[in-house]
């Protein structure tokens, strides 16, 4: 099987060279990652010999976020220690690569068995962390050989993945690999454990802790406040073409006259925006435009990226886009304040939009018709203050995951 993993590397290795001539998202990946052992070299000649080493690794955004209250807890209480940061995806690497908690930013080189072993090697970390979902077998092979403790941080495991299938023996000892998981529900330990790991604690999500600091630091947007005035706002966080049809018609035929509407899209490329202006017409003024003549506007739309995690606190409603393409964005910024949250059909690979469904808190819609009926539903402010005392107190029952992850790491530090 490892003969065939090696090929499989090989040929997406041979597809994604070919992919960056044509798609640009794809020749920064190739790019980022030529000359890699070089640049690597030079870049570590920062480290002090006395002062360990921890390697992180995200596939992406999402996945930093969920990482990144351990590294800047980590970077307050062990100052000395030379943090090294990777991302598989330009996505992430794009957006943090000069993230200033760690002292290297850099690429994680393609899985084949070479690339990986000279990775580790001039690496040479005292620890290892892989956050969610990453599961390369020759980076986590290497790190094994050489007796590096490798964790597992904010892990999800379901019955449906590779791993716990009859035929999946081979890809569940990728799973040695790793000293320790730290999960993000009970389903998860059960899972591991129904399949002989017993090396595994209940974390929870860092990325609660983090959201519910970020909602305690939140800044002041006078422009948004001046917008909303006396109307209530229902906020459009990180949203796609799919989720802009759906709230075009929704604003269209079941928007109240005391409500208005923030869109901050996923994407802001002028395209896009003009794309989005035509959706709702003359309703609709961008936030770089935005000042006290046209303040009336029914849709404020946002034109800048950095600023989303703080609109939040003027909502009373949120709905989060990505759902209808190939997942759910972040819920939790919006879940921090105590909105409710709508999204669409694909929620099922993050926990806490399944728990909160199921809580009746959150809701999916797999439609326009859908949204409709769930925004008629949240606009009883009674409806929305049960959601947001359930929303509130799920957050604090999942909160504390970075000290519990952090007690063991500091033990190995």
């Amino acid at each position: 099987m490892s003969i065939i993993y090696q090929l499989g590397i090989y040929l997406f290795i041979r597809t994604y060279r070919l992919l960056a001539i044509f798609q640009p998202k794809a020749k920064l990946g190739w790019q980022g990652r030529s000359n890699w052992r070089t640049k690597l070299k030079e870049d570590l000649q920062k480290r002090k010999p006395d002062h360990k080493l921890l390697w992180v690794h995200c596939a992406s955004l999402g996945e930093f976020e969920q990482g990144r209250p351990l590294i800047e807890a980590l970077r307050a209480e062990k100052p000395g220690t030379f943090i090294v940061l990777s991302f598989f995806s330009p996505s992430g690497f794009e957006i943090r690569k000069n993230y200033p908690a760690v002292d290297l930013v850099t690429y994680l080189p393609f899985d084949s068995k070479a690339q990986a072993q000279a990775f580790v090697d001039l690496l040479a970390p005292d620890l290892a962390i892989f956050v969610k979902y990453e599961f390369w077998y020759h980076h986590l092979l290497a790190l094994q050989k050489k007796g590096v403790p490798t964790l597992l941080i904010a892990g999800l495991f379901r019955p449906s993945q590779v791993f716990f299938q009859p035929w999946g023996a081979w890809f569940k000892s990728i799973l040695r690999g790793f000293t320790h998981f730290f999960v993000q529900n009970e389903a998860s330990a059960q899972l591991l454990a129904k399949h002989g790991f017993s090396n595994f604690s209940i974390a929870g999500d860092p990325r609660v802790d983090r959201v519910l600091d970020l909602a305690q630091a939140a800044r002041e947007i006078p422009q948004v406040q001046q917008f909303k005035g006396q109307s209530h706002l229902l906020i459009a966080g990180s949203t796609w073409s799919k989720d802009e049809e759906v709230l075009e018609y929704l604003f269209k035929n079941d928007f109240p006259e005391d409500w208005k509407l923030l869109i901050a899209p996923h994407e802001i490329g002028e395209g896009h925006l003009q794309k989005i202006e035509k959706r709702f017409g003359p309703s609709l003024v961008r936030f770089s435009k935005f000042n006290t003549s046209n303040a009336p506007a029914k849709v404020l739309l946002i034109d800048n990226i950095g600023m989303l995690s703080a609109l939040y606190r003027y909502g009373d409603l949120a709905y989060i886009g990505g759902a209808f393409q190939n997942g759910l964005h972040n819920t939790l910024e919006p879940m921090a304040f105590g909105l409710p949250v709508i999204f669409g059909p694909k929620f099922e690979k993050f926990q806490e939009a399944c728990d909160m469904v199921e809580a009746s808190a959150c809701f999916s819609v797999v439609s326009a018709l859908e949204l409709g009926q769930s925004f008629r539903f949240l606009n009883d402010p009674l409806v929305r203050a049960t959601c947001r005392k359930t929303i509130l107190t799920y957050l604090q029952e999942k909160s504390g995951a970075t000290p519990k992850v952090m007690a063991l790491l500091k033990d190995i530090l």
